[in-house]
């Protein structure tokens, strides 16, 4: 999905605003790693771009791919996606002040943690860790993300 000026965002699974301007704040809705263009689920290394499956951790050994898989792409797909939605408001990663996690394992965030320090190399932003019972849009959803970035309004 794009917006009015062509910029890539979170395209929403239902009915709501990938993001919404209150001032300088900017409230981004729970970006999960669904492609609701082609209403595919992020599954694995497979469904990233190939010349990012090595950076976050593919090895090409079937054992740990499909355990390590899931989380590692769903971490990367749902971070980008804010990266681009984060553009499209007018903002960078660095804007982001806060972000609230949704893993329906806590013992993913390790990998996730990786994989976001990737995005935010800086200073990280305030977070939050929640464990869930599911996630939507299907019980393979293991991650979801939701950000507040301050982007001053003649940026945005």
């Amino acid at each position: 999905m794009t917006d009015a000026s062509g910029q890539d965002i979170a395209r929403p699974l239902s009915r709501y605003s990938p993001f919404r301007r209150a001032g300088n704040l900017v409230y981004f809705s729970g970006i999960v790693a669904a492609d609701a263009a082609s209403g595919r689920l992020i599954k694995g290394y497979d469904d990233v771009p190939e010349e990012v499956r090595a950076a976050i951790g593919a090895t090409g050994e079937m054992s740990s791919d499909a355990k390590d898989g899931p989380i590692a792409a769903q971490s990367w797909f749902v971070l980008d996606n804010l990266r681009k939605t984060v553009a499209a408001a007018g903002g960078t990663l660095d804007d982001v002040v806060k972000l609230t996690q949704y893993f329906r394992d806590l013992r993913d965030f390790p990998i996730y943690n990786r994989i976001r320090a990737t995005f935010f190399p800086g200073e990280p932003p305030a977070s939050t860790v929640v464990r869930v019972a599911e996630l939507l849009p299907t019980p393979n959803s293991l991650l979801e993300v939701e950000a507040i970035a301050h982007i001053p309004q003649d940026r945005g």
